[in-house]
């Protein structure tokens, strides 16, 4: 079972437990709910703090959990209709929308209700994340002089060293004064997007492609434009024509365990999209998210394409969330040329700074013996839980194809049968106790066919993987059944 999955499932029957107590009247002591429910001390006190947090219970150090007294008289409800009219008036000169669709990011972030199998995620699982090492290096860090200064505008200098060997590969390409580091890969992406494309501009991007980018490029009043991409990446016979058909002069890729295909830019590609780019006078923002989640069995990981262009046409985003932990948000961007100091001025405008002890935490880590051992042990378990879910899938479900299976990310891009209605299966799904992310929202414009996104990192293991498949295919039986 989930940790949140037991803490919320005591929170329930503590909170259903609370009119047996008068208010004020002490309840059970920590030890004493451990023993009852059987539960570890962590999920007590997070129980306990959840009821704190609704107002149900007070704590009081050293003395316990107590019920709390009842609530006063409600707060007056206001009338908050006039925001509609507020929020939705617009000037005929206004670019930027001000409403912003987070569906397609929601869907990734949201954690799914107890006994729901997560099938969506876009991290790893508990059980998978360096959770020691990561307290262990926060703790080492929290104690370094200076920690809890005011660090550099542009990050911990030691950081910057290690994400510029990191990207610019054993040649060592990239300097150190070229890297920003950031609170996540998302923010890096957004102020890339910011500093590159004026409100209204196009914006080439893959398609199928993330659809966290997609938000954030229409949170930034651009017009996301389409090229196809394959199994082998984008499709650079049709990104030329993109760019002098648009006018763009940007183009979002992500060359490597592409989201949600997971496909790799083949060799003869790379030099293409960098060549066109070039050509058209524009940027390309590297998105290289997974670099860090290639499976045990993947071929040798091609550079990045940074490493490869020493003209400043590339603009890279990575960060050290997806391989660890989604609150450990550190990440860069790397960048040659003036681009630099207008992503710098973006950066500080909008955040200021990463917190330096986060920083120091990720130094701490990936300068430890334990990130090569989680290394393997993430790549060796991505494998075999790739493998569990395709077995599954060919199983319970031949009905559904999987085209390319990616050595290295978390999901696998499945293929529906045509006429299908993804939006009806994922929400089928969902009540059959299964989430799973519909393909529509990968789509910058229409989509050339149903398809489901499969996270295969975020599930507990393989014995959930294959009941979560099992119960996707009692959703896909119920669609078929109220279509027929």
């Amino acid at each position: 079972m989930h940790e949140r999955n037991s803490v919320a499932e005591l929170a329930g029957t503590l909170r259903r437990e609370l009119n047996r107590y008068s208010p004020g009247e002490k309840l059970p002591s920590s030890r004493a709910l451990v023993e009852r429910f059987r539960a570890s001390p962590v999920t007590v006190s997070r129980a306990l703090a959840a009821l704190a947090a609704e107002g149900l219970v007070v704590t009081r150090p050293g003395a316990g959990a107590f019920r709390a007294a009842p609530h006063g008289a409600p707060a007056r409800l206001g009338d908050t209709s006039w925001q509609q009219v507020a929020l939705s008036a617009e000037s005929a000169a206004e670019a930027v929308p001000r409403a912003v669709d987070a569906t397609g990011v929601l869907t990734t972030l949201a954690e799914p209700p107890p006994g729901v199998i997560e099938l969506s995620g876009g991290y790893l699982h508990p059980s998978l994340q360096p959770e020691r090492a990561l307290a262990a290096a926060l703790g080492r860090a929290g104690r370094r002089p200076g920690a809890w200064g005011r660090p550099p505008i542009d990050g911990v200098t030691e950081l910057r060293a290690w994400f510029a060997r990191e990207i610019g590969g054993p040649a060592g390409t990239l300097a150190a004064s070229e890297v920003l580091i950031t609170a996540g890969g998302q923010s890096a992406l957004t102020a890339a997007l910011r500093a590159l494309a004026p409100p209204g501009a196009p914006v080439l991007v893959e398609s199928p492609t993330y659809p966290g980018m997609l938000a954030v490029a229409r949170a930034s009043g651009l017009r996301p434009v389409p090229v196809p991409a394959d199994a082998y990446g984008v499709r650079t016979d049709l990104l030329a024509d993109a760019f002098r058909a648009s006018g763009a002069r940007v183009f979002v890729c992500q060359p490597l365990f592409q989201n949600p295909s997971g496909a790799v830019l083949a060799d003869d590609r790379r030099r293409e999209v960098l060549r066109v780019a070039r050509e058209a006078g524009a940027f390309v923002i590297e998105d290289d998210f997974a670099r860090r989640l290639a499976h045990e069995d993947a071929p040798p990981l091609p550079p990045t394409l940074a490493s490869d262009d020493p003209d400043g046409i590339v603009v890279h985003v990575c960060s050290l969330t997806k391989a660890t932990s989604p609150s450990l948000r550190v990440g860069a961007l790397a960048a040659r040329g003036p681009v630099l100091e207008r992503l710098r001025a973006i950066q500080v405008v909008d955040s200021f700074f990463v917190p330096r002890p986060l920083q120091e935490a990720a130094l701490e880590l990936v300068g430890s013996p334990a990130w090569t051992r989680h290394r393997r042990t993430v790549a060796a378990e991505l494998r075999i839980r790739r493998e569990a879910l395709l077995t599954a899938l060919r199983r319970e479900l031949p009905g559904v194809t999987v085209e390319f299976v990616p050595p290295g990310g978390f999901h696998m891009w499945a293929r529906l049968p045509d006429g299908t209605d993804e939006d009806a299966v994922a929400v089928a799904a969902l009540r059959a106790g299964v989430a799973v992310a519909s393909g529509r929202p990968s789509y910058p414009a229409e989509s050339a066919a149903p398809h489901l996104r499969l996270s295969f990192a975020s599930a507990a293991g393989v014995a959930e993987l294959a009941e979560g498949v099992g119960r996707l295919r009692t959703a896909f039986h119920g669609v078929a059944s109220a279509s027929g």
